[in-house]
């Protein structure tokens, strides 16, 4: 875990768990160490015994979640752990035995220490391959491990128009089989989501070479705004650990405690969505980089970084079916979000995992934004006032892109309501979708083109459409249920793909990334995807041109 710079805040403990370190001190932390297992998914949890079901001492449930007191030993379900604190004084603090997080029995929530987090990072660490099995204090060991890397010379910036900017870390990587920048994220907690989601933004190119470079300069932020919490600090010391050549896994506790800032309807230990926490993310740089700039732009014209890389334009039609009349509208987006082609599955097949090698007519990516761009009437309960007919009038409705972002996420539903039956399930079909991905078809001036003929006049906003051309680079699924279920991570590094399963780093086939059930796609436009494989020894800046240019995407 690295070292937190003493200006950061982490956050407070409750009162009760203070008072039970004050009396205790880490005796029991110490104690505890050897209890403490960490799960092939990078879970660490409380080692259960071998031939003894662990129980509650009260109603003799073994099912669900447990805790274990740090006073006694003595489990307690939900239930009845408030009734054990209200008759034995001093037994306030307990352990979730499967999250090996810290819980208050009196303030009924889970508390954040990081002297504990330590204890369970040492841990975690030790159980890797190759981890340290010596027995020495955990909170020495972990202390001393962590790394920085360096920042390039201030006074270098992104002078393009100079040689390629390098960092060469060929010493480092001489140590390692995988490329640099790939490190596991410990999981905190139900934090998959969080994990996954950091992994894709932080490998893409546009992004990385933002952090990289010292676009965003920790120090001077903190000068300019005099805030100790800022989630782009964070992402910032996050990217500059993973790109450290650390290889053990980091811990975004500082990260978490941020974002839970921004974002507080969403700050729990819950499972969260990844696509609801992508989008928090972005509002948050962006509300951080307006605050900074004291701009008021919309996302249309915003500079910051999240919409440089991921910002596109989508066009609106809605056409009369009287008079033919059309009204056109363009809406921002950070990414495009698609239902499930299900037209080739029969109503039994689906809610079945079929997978790419069944021949049964499985969702394609290319059917689902299809489906997307295709002209949709609107219901009788949705007629819209015609400029030209001056009247209520039925009409349809269809969208395409007018501006490509730079980074292209495609994010996959897989909720499915039911009004009907007032219940929600997840869609677990596997859908096919190419690593190369050419957005021609579904761009503005190819929808009106295949709507009006060529004989019209050009295209306002035609382009070449080699910036239409997009490579992925990364992939995150979610497998399981739709209350409780995991997310993780492929990367497509070098051509090669590689699993974030939390603290745990591999390498995959890409028929494994085909077969997974794919919830958001991240592709990014080949050139760029090809400057970031060009010289796999080092991180570099295109001498090209600005990564962030606006005129680079294609309508």
């Amino acid at each position: 875990m690295c070292a937190r710079n003493s200006i950061y805040t982490t956050p407070k403990p409750c009162k009760h768990l203070a008072d039970y370190k004050l009396r205790h001190g880490f005796n029991t932390y110490y104690s505890i160490r050897i209890c403490l297992k960490t799960t092939p998914n990078g879970r660490t949890r409380v080692a259960k015994h071998t031939t003894k079901i662990p129980r509650c001492s009260f109603c003799d449930r073994y099912q669900g979640r447990l805790y274990f007191c740090l006073m006694c030993s003595s489990l307690w379900c939900p239930t009845h752990i408030l009734l054990h604190t209200q008759s034995e004084k001093g037994h306030e603090v307990a352990i979730d035995m499967n999250r090996s997080e810290l819980y208050c029995c009196l303030c009924c929530d889970q508390v954040y220490d990081p002297d504990f987090d330590k204890v369970v990072v040492c841990n975690q660490v030790k159980d890797l391959p190759g981890g340290s099995k010596s027995k020495t204090n955990g909170f020495e060991a972990c202390g001393e491990r962590s790394s920085k890397r360096k920042r390039l010379d201030s006074g270098i910036g992104l002078d393009l128009k100079k040689s390629k900017l390098l960092v060469s870390m060929r010493d480092r990587r001489a140590k390692s089989c995988y490329p640099l920048g790939l490190r596991g994220l410990n999981n905190l907690g139900s934090t998959c989501f969080m994990n996954s989601v950091l992994q894709a933004l932080l490998h893409a190119p546009p992004l990385r070479n933002y952090f990289l470079n010292d676009r965003h300069n920790s120090i001077q932020c903190r000068k300019r705004s005099g805030e100790k919490l800022c989630l782009l600090c964070d992402i910032d010391a996050i990217s500059s650990a993973m790109f450290s050549g650390d290889r053990t896994p980091y811990t975004p506790a500082h990260f978490l405690y941020s974002w839970w800032q921004h974002s507080s309807n969403l700050a729990s230990y819950e499972e969260q969505d990844a696509h609801e926490f992508f989008i928090s993310v972005l509002d948050g740089i962006h509300e951080m980089e307006s605050k900074i700039r004291n701009s008021g732009k919309d996302d249309g014209d915003c500079q910051c970084i999240a919409h440089r890389a991921f910002s596109g334009l989508l066009r609106s039609d809605v056409t009369c079916i009287s008079c033919g009349f059309t009204s056109t509208t363009y809406d921002p987006c950070v990414d495009i979000s698609l239902n499930m082609d299900t037209s080739n599955l029969s109503s039994s097949n689906a809610n079945k995992p079929i997978k790419p090698d069944e021949k049964t007519g499985a969702s394609t990516l290319s059917g689902c934004l299809n489906l997307f761009t295709r002209a949709e009437r609107l219901g009788s309960d949705q007629k819209l006032h015609c400029q030209n007919c001056q009247e209520l009038r039925d009409s349809s409705k269809q969208l395409s892109i007018r501006r490509l972002p730079l980074v292209l996420c495609l994010h996959i539903k897989r909720v499915e309501h039911s009004l009907v039956r007032k219940i929600s399930r997840k869609i677990n079909q596997y859908m096919q979708f190419p690593f190369s991905l050419d957005m021609t078809p579904y761009l503005s001036s190819s929808i009106v083109r295949s709507k009006f003929g060529n004989r019209i006049f050009t295209f306002e906003y035609d382009n070449s459409n080699s910036s239409a051309a997009y490579e992925i680079f990364a992939v995150i699924a979610h497998s399981g249920m739709l209350e409780s279920g995991h997310y993780v991570t492929y990367l497509r590094l070098k051509n090669q793909w590689y699993k974030c399963d939390d603290a745990w780093i591999s390498e995959v086939d890409e028929g494994i990334v085909r077969a997974s059930q794919c919830y958001m796609l991240f592709y990014v436009q080949k050139l760029l995807y090809n400057e970031a494989i060009e010289d796999s020894s080092f991180v570099h800046i295109s001498p090209r041109r600005d990564p962030f240019d606006s005129t680079a995407g294609c309508s």
